[in-house]
């Protein structure tokens, strides 16, 4: 199976902490490490590692960052011969703050990112298609119209974005904050949509009715960064390999399971084998 992944390029800098702080607060004792990372890169590796061959299209800096933003992506295979390297702007940043229990806080610096402009894109996009809003959105609704075949958005962050996209989308992917704020837009199309729920699984559903749902193995969770793009990955996989929608989300909440309990986005994403062992 072929997959193209229009997307963002980060490198992460995770500061793993006795607790999250507080509005102004200062919080002490943390340890830092430096991960590949961006939804994109992250999707795009996922689907790789489950089985996929993925061409990644995107944009990073021309300096040290870009490097190893890019190593893990080089190293398990994924083409990156869409990935263009910008002399005018910093490889993209995510600053990351995680607790014991894995939960998080981020903030991302774009750079190059947010110059990955719809001008970088093929004339048509021929294989199925996985989108994420970490580019511009005027990139995201052109690749998702020149696609020729299954599209996938996934709506995180949540920003605007035009009627036309969501129509387009065969799958729509929300966590539960996401849905929240799309609201009922989420079902005017008629493609599926899942929402995520954490620890208590996921949902598809179809012009608004429920069709199946699934919850994930029990886990110990110790960074939840890069679990729902490793969910994303797995989902348009499961369903692109013909797995039925309650299969396809138990394998989908088993990968992003697995991912969690791993610390860093790249770093924790699950093979194929890890998947359907944890599933057996």
């Amino acid at each position: 199976m072929k997959l193209t992944v229009v997307g963002s390029i980060n490198l992460d800098f995770v500061a793993t902490a006795p607790r999250l702080p507080r509005a102004g607060e200062t919080v002490t004792g943390a340890t830092l490490a430096r991960h590949p990372g961006g939804k994109g890169a992250n999707q795009a590796l996922a689907a790789q590692r489950l089985g996929a061959e993925v061409c990644l299209v995107g944009r990073v800096g021309r300096d040290g960052m870009a490097e190893e933003a890019m190593a893990l992506l080089l190293a398990h295979g994924v083409d990156v011969a869409g990935v263009v390297s910008d002399p005018s702007a910093p490889t993209g940043v995510a600053l990351i703050a995680v607790d014991p229990a894995g939960d998080n806080q981020i903030v991302v610096a774009a750079g190059a990112n947010h110059r990955a402009l719809p001008e970088q894109l093929t004339a048509r996009i021929e294989t199925p298609l996985i989108l994420q809003l970490e580019l511009p959105i005027e990139t995201v609704e052109a690749a998702a119209g020149r696609g020729t075949d299954f599209v996938c958005v996934n709506l995180a962050p949540a920003a605007p974005v035009s009627d036309q996209l969501l129509r387009r989308a065969d799958l729509l992917v929300v966590n539960e904050t996401e849905a929240e704020f799309y609201g009922d837009l989420l079902h005017q199309g008629g493609g599926r949509v899942v929402v995520t729920l954490g620890a208590r699984g996921a949902v598809m559903y179809q012009r608004g009715a429920e069709i199946a749902r699934a919850t994930p193995p029990k886990v110990k969770a110790v960074d939840a960064t890069g679990a729902g793009d490793c969910f994303v990955g797995a989902i348009c996989v499961a369903l692109l390999e013909g797995m039925e929608p309650e299969a396809a989300l138990r394998f989908a909440c088993a990968a992003g399971a697995i991912a969690a309990t791993r610390p860093g986005a790249q770093p924790s994403l699950p093979t194929r084998a890890e998947v359907e062992q944890i599933l057996a």
